[in-house]
């Protein structure tokens, strides 16, 4: 399923087979398939970790999948990397305690969500916004393996990434920056795929909604 906005009440179904989606995408030369335990990221409590983990072992070989929503600690993460997991997403937990990051990365890589609104950053499943900024965020976390770059009030929307936003994000850093949020359309792709530098980038509602197609949007960006 996917969110308007991050928000909880404004949710639309796409499906009820992950596996199946998961292979669609790889099938379609995908090189990764990232997942988000929605529950996990609200409450905590990994109930699809099962559905993760069914994931990792039908693209193995093919596919990278990374994953997050509710990685709150050395355990949660060592325990995705068990169900091969190749890299584990911490937002709200990093943000808090960023030396925590230090300690994931020592088992798997970590990529940082760094979830905003107008550069403020957001956690808990982005209902509570914090005082900390963009900017400063990208200079905190020197372990990470990437950071996933997401303005939440276009994530969902199908209104266009913040092109200007994630070029500032990419020069302000040496750690690989993926774009996420508002992604609608191959010129989208091709926009972002302009920003020099930009390590990936996420695509959800587009794909699912069939405005273009995993295998269009690698044929671009080669």
């Amino acid at each position: 399923m996917r969110l308007a906005q991050g928000d909880y009440a404004e949710e639309t179904v796409y499906g009820d087979d992950p596996v199946g989606v998961a292979e669609s995408f790889c099938s379609q030369a995908a090189p990764w398939v990232h997942v988000v335990d929605l529950d996990a990221a609200r409450t905590g409590i990994p109930v699809n970790r099962d559905a993760v983990a069914a994931i990792a072992r039908a693209v193995d070989g093919r596919a990278h999948v990374q994953a997050g929503g509710g990685v709150r600690g050395v355990d949660a993460a060592a325990a995705l990397a068990d169900a091969g997991v190749a890299r584990v997403v911490m937002g709200s937990a990093a943000v808090a305690d960023p030396s925590l990051v230090d300690q994931v990365a020592r088992i798997v890589p970590v990529a940082v969500g760094l979830d905003h609104r107008a550069g403020q950053l957001a956690v808990h499943g982005w209902t509570e916004l914090t005082d900390v900024a963009l900017d400063d965020a990208l200079r905190r976390f020197p372990s990470a393996a990437a950071f996933i770059v997401t303005d939440i009030s276009r994530d969902g929307l199908l209104s266009g990434p913040d092109l200007d936003g994630l070029a500032s994000a990419v020069a302000a850093t040496d750690v690989p920056v993926i774009a996420s949020g508002g992604v609608s359309s191959l010129d989208d792709v091709r926009a972002l795929a302009l920003i020099d530098g930009l390590h990936g980038i996420i695509v959800g509602r587009a794909l699912y909604e069939q405005r273009f197609s995993v295998a269009d949007a690698v044929k671009v960006l080669a």
